[in-house]
């Protein structure tokens, strides 16, 4: 057996077991892979995959198990290449970072600044995607970090701990009549059409669970996954926006939009960081997660990853 086989078998569950797609994603050929996967159920004894003639149909049972062993191979392959890296190359390498369009664009531009600064050496590849999209890279390891507000926490697979707190904010022209109030209600904003993110993004889910309770209908016009299209909508009179409080941190002053923080509608939001467990972690993904947060050390980060329990413990962490 070797890593040619294990690779092919974890692609091609990757794929929902559809091996055209796992030769094109692994640059080879379907045959080769079926090849490959037979001789390695042949050395093993046992049926990784039931079959309906050449099709794969399903993972057995002792080929869930296989699969287990085969991602547990597969991980510490990857650990082994990092490592070597660590101590060949020092401090010089690729940082991937996978996260969301609002942390791209608001939260990460100034720590990935200061990790240019003190490791010049390293390049960085930023991935974005969805918040499902940043679990599902940390878990096939194209990322080695993720920063996401829904989906991470949940994933056995991954380590997450929280990076910062955020609430949301209502974004208007300055001539809108709820311009005029300090502090807005639900019933302000049911009666606007509204322009806000995408049910998976940004918490999202908060603000519909907050109409809901209080029995209100959201005339929700367009939904979107950046809070720069949600605020270029909101300046063309679509409605008024409700973006992650930091989308308009730094708007200036006196212009041509005005923002509410609604942190008492909606609550707060936890941002956070995630890891694949297991996984080791050079020298400048623990630097870069300390740029993150103030309360994100290295002493946590190797705790958290240390625990071999589903989720993550937290206690010492508090925000």
């Amino acid at each position: 057996m070797n890593l040619h086989q294990f690779r092919f078998v974890q692609e091609a569950v990757r794929r929902d077991l559809n091996l055209t797609e796992t030769a094109k994603a692994l640059f080879t050929s379907q045959p080769g892979i079926s090849k490959a996967i037979l001789e390695l159920e042949g050395e093993l004894g046992v049926d990784i995959f039931a079959r309906h003639g050449k099709r794969l149909r399903r993972v057995t049972e002792p080929g869930q198990h296989v699969l287990a062993s085969i991602e547990i191979i597969m991980r510490e392959v990857n650990n082994l290449k990092r490592i070597g890296e660590e101590f060949s190359k020092q401090d010089s390498g690729t940082l991937s970072i996978a996260t969301t369009h609002s942390q791209a664009r608001y939260f990460l531009p100034e720590p990935l600044a200061q990790l240019r600064k003190r490791f010049p050496k390293v390049n960085i590849s930023l991935h974005q995607g969805s918040p499902a999209q940043v679990a599902q890279m940390l878990q096939e390891e194209v990322a080695d970090i993720g920063i996401a507000t829904e989906s991470i926490g949940d994933v056995d697979e991954l380590v997450s701990l929280p990076c910062y707190e955020w609430q949301h904010a209502v974004v208007m022209p300055a001539n809108h009549p709820l311009a005029q109030h300090e502090r807005l209600s639900l019933e302000d904003l049911a009666r606007e059409p509204i322009v806000t993110y995408h049910p998976s993004f940004s918490g999202r889910t908060r603000v519909d669970q907050a109409f809901a309770a209080r029995h209100l209908k959201p005339n929700i016009v367009l939904e979107a996954i950046d809070a720069d299209v949600i605020k270029t909508y909101v300046r063309l009179g679509l409605g008024v926006g409700i973006v992650a409080e930091i989308a308009v941190r730094d708007d200036p002053p006196g212009g041509d939009l005005v923002s509410r923080p609604v942190g008492h509608l909606f609550g707060r939001s936890i941002t956070r960081v995630a890891f694949k467990r297991g996984a080791y972690l050079r020298n400048f993904v623990f630097s870069f997660a300390e740029m993150l947060s103030e309360r994100l050390s290295r002493a946590l980060i190797t705790k958290a990853m240390s625990s071999r329990e589903g989720g993550t413990d937290t206690s010492d962490y508090q925000l």
